[in-house]
């Protein structure tokens, strides 16, 4: 009961305009532009809705840091480029991948039911957030979407032991008909980086199936394996694989940079990742046509018989606590709050 009582104790409940608050004036206080700091705001607090905590309001920690050491530009005005019938490019000038992605979100959405399908480059961005945020405002549209992105050098390739490869997010949405989309997110390390700075920050340590060490050693320190070891891939080979596909789809292919790039342009500042994004829209109106209502109703068979058979859909638990959170707040630990009303000095 008094370990309940002192977690009560550590924790606040905050609401979507709180929250919202917050972080817009810890932004603007460090010369975000109002653009910038709107939307990367409206970013951090859907994930802390959703009590993704590694992906909430604790990333103003490093976004503020990382502009502090030049590492972003607060006051980017990112540029769009209407290349092809079927693609639009947005330089984010150095800013973050928020605000570059709002600016080409209309254009995709439009070049999707033009075409059919349409890719979304974003260049030059820096990022910290997650991407089912986006991906959910391509679902509201009605359209399928897939979004990918390398970050630094802080992951192992299954059998080596020098990091090389990004945590490397990959996410799907899916419009469900009837309900909340189907939306997964996750990185093709066994754990996203931010989680292990949470280890960190609270003193625990890791799995060891997590990371290794200097020498290539599973390690359950997260300090040894962020700073001086590597992260591990997710599935060995597989998750692997995945993440140099998305090293060469989502750097070379639209003319940014890979993790190992990222990570010298970093140089030593250890910043938050500079590189490229990558989304793609697909609109099913375009394959099946005035069938495409009846096929994509479909899906439920299959989302039926999963949760028939008392699995759960990879977004559940994130509809979950973000309706909890908008009837009762989000839970935010009372020392981060303390930490990021730091920045306001």
């Amino acid at each position: 009961m008094k370990d309940l009582e002192a977690r009560q104790e550590a924790t606040l409940r905050l609401d979507r305009d709180a929250l919202m608050a917050l972080c817009h004036r810890v932004l603007t206080h460090h010369k975000f532009t109002e653009e910038q700091a709107s939307a990367l705001s409206r970013t951090l607090v859907a994930a802390q809705l959703d009590a993704s905590h590694s992906h909430g309001i604790y990333r103003l920690l490093g976004i503020i840091d990382t502009v502090t050491k030049g590492g972003a530009v607060p006051n980017a005005i990112p540029e769009v480029a209407d290349v092809a019938p079927g693609v639009v490019r947005v330089d984010a000038k150095g800013g973050f991948s928020p605000c570059a992605f709002e600016r080409g979100l209309p254009h995709l959405v439009t070049k999707a039911r033009d075409t059919g399908i349409a890719l979304l480059a974003i260049n030059h961005c820096v990022h910290s957030t997650a991407l089912w945020v986006e991906l959910e405002r391509l679902t509201e549209q009605g359209l399928v979407a897939i979004a990918c992105n390398p970050t630094q050098a802080y992951v192992a390739p299954n059998g080596g032991r020098q990091p090389l490869l990004g945590t490397n997010p990959i996410a799907f949405g899916w419009p469900y008909p009837s309900d909340a989309p189907f939306i997964f997110d996750f990185a093709t390390s066994t754990i996203a980086r931010g989680d292990i700075e949470l280890y960190r920050r609270e003193g625990r340590m890791i799995p060891k199936a997590w990371g290794v060490d200097r020498h290539g050693v599973p390690c359950s320190d997260p300090a040894e394996v962020l700073d001086r070891g590597a992260m591990t891939t997710f599935g060995e080979h597989k998750g692997s694989a995945l993440a140099i596909m998305i090293e060469l789809i989502a750097g070379p292919l639209i003319g940014d940079l890979l993790s190992v790039e990222s990570s010298q342009h970093d140089d030593g500042r250890q910043g938050l990742p500079y590189h490229g994004e990558l989304i793609i829209a697909l609109d099913p109106s375009r394959l099946t046509g005035e069938a495409s209502t009846a096929h994509m109703e479909r899906s439920e068979l299959l989302f039926e018989a999963i949760l028939g058979q008392g699995a759960r859909l990879p977004s559940q638990r994130r509809y979950r606590e973000r309706a909890r959170s908008l009837e009762h707040g989000a839970e935010v630990p009372l020392a981060l709050v303390k930490e990021i009303e730091a920045l306001l000095d």
